[in-house]
C-alpha cells in the first residue's frame, strides 16, 4: 500500500489558504482606498458646485467700503440669492429673481476691466432719481439717511464728481452703486452703471479677518453680518 505524505498536503493547504487570505487582504485595501477616492471626488464636486452656484468666499483688498469692511477681511457673498448665475467662463446670469435693493452690498464684475471683481454698496436701482449734492445723496429728490457712509475728508470738496453730481435716472437693468468710503472710492460717480447681468451676489458674512499691518486677527470682526 502506498503511503500518503500527510505533511506535505497541510503544506500545500496553508500555502492555498495563505494566497486566498493575501488576496482577501489586497481587495480589502483596494476598496477602502477605492471608497477614499469616491469619498473624496464627491466632496470635491460638492465643493466646486457650492462655490459655482451657492456661496463664493471673496478677500477685501482695498479700503473703499471703510468702515463696513476693512483692508484683510473674508467674506462669504450668496450667489443664489438674485438668480441663476453660470460660472466661469460662460459668467453670465441666466435666470433672475429676486433682484438687488437699494442698500445691499455686492460682487459684481468690474466694467471697465472684467477680470476684476469690486464689492460696493447700492445706491440706487433702475429707474431712480440720483444726485449727490455737497456729499449727501438725494434718490427722487429726498435725502437719504446714511449710517454707514464715512467721510475721510470731512466737509471739504474737490472738482469733480465725488462730491456733486447729477441728477440722472438710472436706466434699465442697471444699478448705481457707491463705496462707504465716499472720499476714497473708485465707484459709479466716476465710471457709471453696474448691469444686473454681471452682479455676482450679496455679500453676508466676513468668516475671517486679518489685519496685514499688524499681523493679527481680528477676533470680533470673525462671524459679523454685512449690513
Amino acid at each position: 500500500m502506498s503511503g500518503i505524505d500527510e505533511s506535505a498536503v497541510a503544506v500545500g493547504h496553508q500555502e492555498q489558504v495563505g494566497k486566498h487570505a493575501s488576496a482577501g487582504k489586497r481587495s480589502v485595501q483596494k476598496s477602502v482606498a477605492r471608497e477614499y477616492a469616491e469619498a473624496l471626488l464627491v466632496a470635491l464636486l460638492l465643493a466646486l458646485f457650492i462655490r459655482s452656484f451657492i456661496v463664493q468666499a471673496f478677500k477685501i483688498p482695498s479700503g473703499s467700503m471703510l468702515a463696513t469692511l476693512q483692508i484683510g477681511d473674508h467674506i462669504l457673498v450668496n450667489k443664489f440669492l438674485y438668480g441663476f448665475r453660470l460660472p466661469y467662463p460662460i459668467d453670465v446670469t441666466v435666470w433672475e429673481w429676486n433682484p438687488p435693493q437699494r442698500g445691499d452690498v455686492i460682487v459684481f464684475v468690474y466694467p471697465k476691466d472684467r477680470t476684476k471683481d469690486f464689492i460696493k454698496r447700492v445706491i440706487a436701482i433702475a429707474g431712480d432719481t440720483v444726485e449727490v449734492r455737497h456729499k449727501a445723496v438725494y434718490i427722487n429728490g429726498a435725502k437719504v439717511e446714511e449710517p454707514h457712509a464715512t467721510f475721510a475728508e470731512g466737509d471739504q470738496e474737490t472738482l469733480g464728481p465725488r462730491d456733486n453730481l447729477g441728477p440722472f435716472t438710472v436706466p434699465e437693468h442697471k444699478l448705481f452703486v457707491m463705496g462707504d468710503n465716499r472720499d476714497q472710492s473708485h465707484d459709479g460717480r466716476f465710471w457709471g452703471y453696474v448691469d444686473l447681468d454681471d452682479v455676482k451676489g450679496k455679500a453676508f458674512l466676513i468668516y475671517w479677518s486679518w489685519d496685514g499691518q499688524d499681523t493679527w486677527v481680528r477676533w470680533g470682526r470673525i462671524g459679523s453680518l454685512i449690513r
